[in-house]
């Protein structure tokens, strides 16, 4: 299968590129000084299951230079869908499938609008990983991880055979039968305990360590959970003992990838996130005070470095 990766950060970069290593064709789409890179030297990994490097000359920065692909894996960030949706044209017929693997619950419908001649299905990726410095990208979890579905009815022939790709890879993979639950799943842990981490800078092992900051992250847990119950999703109750299990996972000093994108100057995926909840919150009537919190003062450093972002040249 013929793959395209949109975003080769810390989890386009990584699965992307472990699939490459299996054998599949993968190109990878990227931009600035990572791309720059990139394209020099070639993407490299470092990580758990081994280091290994994708060469440039299956990276590129213009769609236009691809045919079609049978599976796009969209990883950018959330605020830069639309205008990466609108560069698929290129890489789409009508049996092409766009995985989105981005943070949020509502990426997969904003490409549907722009993309409605193919399938879009959405993806939540479990991974510790992300770029250390321009074309490098450092995986520390020991877990690689994709859940992946239709947003309704049944997956498609390529999904199984994506599925298959994926297991050949290394990667572990579930084609999910309710994947609309699967992110908001993921979104009562990221928007509560990796805001969290950026909203206070402490780790992972700090935030748990401490009852008071811990009981805050369960509680900003629940709120995220009685808006999806709200919104008829079906999500898990927050069982903190099983939350700290997960966890372990992580090593104590880990940080959210929120946390690196605010203190490198970088927009944050807070609107994807904590405004999210906050809105879909006062939509149907349910209180999140923890999380207009934290939106409120994290978005003020988003709005200042998407602004700083904006003045310096496109490719920097």
């Amino acid at each position: 299968m013929r793959f395209v990766v949109m975003g080769a950060g810390g989890v386009g970069g990584f699965f992307g590129a472990a699939l490459a290593r299996a054998g599949e064709d993968v190109w990878f789409v990227g931009r600035g000084k990572h791309f720059d890179a990139m394209q020099r030297e070639g993407l490299h990994i470092t990580s758990t299951v081994g280091n290994f490097t994708i060469p440039p000359s299956q990276i590129v920065k213009d769609t236009a230079l691809l045919g079609p692909a049978n599976v796009i894996l969209f990883c950018v960030k959330s605020y830069d869908t639309e205008a990466a949706a609108r560069q698929l044209a290129p890489l789409l017929n009508e049996r092409s499938l766009i995985i989105s693997l981005q943070n949020g619950v509502d990426n997969v419908e904003k490409i549907a609008a722009l993309l409605p001649h193919c399938s879009t299905y959405g993806g939540a990726a479990y991974i510790s990983s992300r770029i250390t410095a321009p074309g490098q990208i450092t995986e520390t979890g020991g877990f690689q991880r994709i859940v992946f579905g239709p947003m309704s009815g049944e997956a498609n022939d390529t999904a199984k055979d994506v599925h298959t790709c994926f297991t050949h890879a290394g990667i572990k993979s579930q084609l999910s039968v309710n994947v609309r639950k699967d992110l908001w799943q993921k979104l009562m842990f990221i928007a509560s305990m990796g805001s969290l981490t950026a909203l206070s800078r402490l780790t992972h092992g700090e935030i748990i360590g401490n009852p008071k900051t811990r009981g805050l992250m369960f509680d900003a847990m629940r709120e995220v959970q009685s808006v999806a119950l709200k919104l008829g999703i079906d999500v898990d109750a927050v069982d903190e003992s099983r939350v700290l299990e997960g966890l372990k996972r992580f090593s104590d000093d880990t940080r959210s990838s929120m946390y690196y994108d605010l203190i490198a100057g970088k927009p944050m995926e807070v609107e994807a996130l904590n405004g999210t909840v906050v809105r879909l919150g006062e939509r149907v009537g349910v209180p999140t005070p923890i999380h207009r919190v934290i939106y409120a003062i994290l978005l003020s450093y988003h709005l200042r470095h998407t602004a700083a972002s904006s003045e310096r040249p496109a490719d920097s």
